[in-house]
């Protein structure tokens, strides 16, 4: 923890304490007070929560606005059967541990993505969906291009607002079926969710552009560098034109430099806040099925004022946005 600095208390003598003196020892308290969210233990933390698959015990520093919402996370649950092309096969990961993460956060909508793992069986997630309820909560299907019309409407009836195409892992779905399932679930308001490498988002510019919904790139679009790689060039352009969304989640996936501060992959994310912060959204990534070592959620979320310090844009990113992106509340689907 930092040191706290305390304002003496007055003299009982004023003339006895100089102004400068005064002044000195007000600069320090507001340093102490005011300095923002940064390493793991510069946060005061008033509660001890264990959350599985989640390092650390503390509550984030970072004030969560009242509807905040992680637009990425994972159920897993072994009732379930695991597609055999999977190649992320995480323990149980359930709706009572995510509860836990809810709690410690300050997390009160969220958006459960179906993961790799269980293909374009989507039981899983629907049983989540069940669980929850759909007041608070929304959905990212998988599937692919045998899917049924009547399926679709389960699905979104269900509270499914988008579909995933996870192309850095060879299985479910593929570059191809983008544009036709596109074309399908425009009816109903949805969204393609993409996890793409940078090459990829680039070599398929044309396909993001023509296509007739929304598009949301998972994780930072997995970008590294926002000054050389063309990846961001091509997102930057599709968020001005109002036709993408970026999550800012999994932001330990590419980092080479690593917590505390995964400062690489921080320069990203200022870079995409100062680009669009109005077609941004969060998310955990929990439980974090890629990462060996599993992060602090609590810094994770504090980290979020670095890279958005003004608090009416982190409101933007965490509530406004996936109200609209994902229709939560009265919001109107963009």
């Amino acid at each position: 923890m930092f040191p706290v600095q305390r304002l003496n208390s007055p003299s009982p003598h004023p003339h006895e304490t100089s102004r400068r003196s005064f002044l000195a020892s007000l600069s320090a308290f507001a340093a102490a007070t005011c300095a923002p969210a940064t390493f793991a233990d510069a946060r005061a933390s008033t509660e001890a929560l264990e959350v599985p698959w989640s390092a650390g015990t503390e509550t984030p520093r970072t004030k969560a606005p009242p509807n905040t919402t992680d637009c990425h996370h994972h159920i897993y649950d072994l009732r379930f059967p695991v597609d055999p092309k999977a190649v992320l096969k995480p323990g149980n990961a359930t709706v009572a541990d995510y509860h836990l993460l809810e709690k410690r956060i300050g997390i009160t909508r969220h958006v459960i993505v179906q993961p790799s793992t269980y293909g374009v069986d989507n039981r899983c997630l629907l049983d989540a969906l069940h669980q929850f309820g759909l007041n608070n909560t929304r959905g990212v299907a998988v599937v692919n291009t045998t899917v049924s019309d009547a399926e679709l409407k389960r699905l979104d009836a269900a509270g499914v607002r988008g579909i995933r195409f996870n192309l850095q892992q060879a299985g479910a779905t593929t570059l191809d079926m983008v544009e036709p399932l596109a074309k399908r679930i425009a009816p109903l308001g949805w969204h393609v969710q993409v996890n793409a490498a940078p090459a990829q988002i680039v070599a398929a510019a044309p396909l993001w552009n023509r296509l007739p919904v929304s598009l949301v790139f998972d994780h930072l679009g997995h970008v590294l560098d926002a000054a050389a790689d063309p990846a961001f060039g091509v997102i930057g352009k599709l968020l001005q034109g109002r036709k993408a969304w970026v999550k800012l989640s999994g932001i330990y996936i590419d980092s080479r430099i690593g917590p505390p501060s995964y400062a690489d992959s921080s320069v990203v994310a200022k870079a995409y806040v100062k680009e669009a912060p109005e077609r941004l959204v969060w998310g955990t990534d929990w439980p974090h099925p890629t990462a060996p070592a599993k992060p602090d959620d609590a810094l994770l979320f504090d980290l979020l004022a670095q890279w958005a310090p003004n608090a009416a844009t982190r409101t933007r990113i965490l509530v406004d946005n996936p109200a609209a992106l994902y229709s939560f509340s009265d919001a109107k689907r963009k």
